[in-house]
């Protein structure tokens, strides 16, 4: 009865937890005006889940939050400025393309398609990256997308898991002030240490520079 009851309040502990994480990445992004907020706010998200999954479960959640969103503030939103770019640059080809007709249609698309598929393949992997190496903001990009491309049956799956959550959560608003990006932060960050891991196994003696890791010393 006694084991019982531990695993319950072990649950209901964890749940507590996912859920004032969530709400402090909504309050968070809420405070810098959602365009400040967003990137900062996912990227101590990140931080947070990142530590549970390592095994550091005591990790003082408000502190930490804030810590790190005061720290990458200026770093995070300028990552995320050149993200928005790219993102400008997919809607305005698609529109030239929509001018288009027959062959020369069809080619742009398909090059347009496989250009959007690898800016997704990026996002999966960004914040994953940014809260396990100490990179330049270039980097994160450009390794984030090699990590998706090299692990692309982990990709598909992860895509897979992700859209799941969003179909539940669609399907159950109420749950989603409490649970919403946590849980798909969740699975990305899931992925994403399955990936660094299978990395370092690979490399224990030599270590590419841009795979610097930073271990527990880049977030406090």
């Amino acid at each position: 009865m006694q084991s019982t009851l531990g695993k319950l309040f072990t649950i209901c502990e964890w749940i507590m937890k996912l859920a004032y994480v969530n709400l402090l990445w909504l309050l968070f992004t809420m405070a810098g005006l959602i365009v400040f907020g967003f990137m900062p706010a996912t990227v101590s998200l990140f931080t947070i889940v990142r530590k549970w999954q390592m095994k550091e479960t005591e990790v003082p959640v408000w502190d930490t939050f804030l810590s790190i969103y005061k720290k990458e503030f200026t770093k995070s939103n300028l990552l995320g400025f050149i993200l928005i770019i790219c993102a400008g640059f997919i809607l305005l080809d698609l529109h030239f393309i929509n001018g288009l007709e027959g062959v020369l249609q069809l080619m742009f698309f398909v090059l347009l398609l496989i250009i959007s598929a690898l800016y997704f393949i990026t996002l999966m992997y960004l914040f994953p990256v940014y809260v396990h190496y100490d990179l330049r903001v270039s980097e994160y990009i450009k390794n984030s997308c090699l990590l998706g491309i090299l692990n692309l049956h982990l990709t598909l799956i992860i895509a897979a898991s992700a859209g799941s959550i969003i179909f539940l959560l669609l399907y159950s608003p109420a749950f989603i002030p409490f649970f919403s990006a946590v849980s798909i932060t969740w699975i990305l960050m899931y992925g994403g240490m399955y990936s660094f891991r299978k990395i370092e196994a690979r490399q224990k003696h030599r270590q590419p520079e841009q795979f610097r890791h930073s271990g527990l010393s880049r977030h406090i």
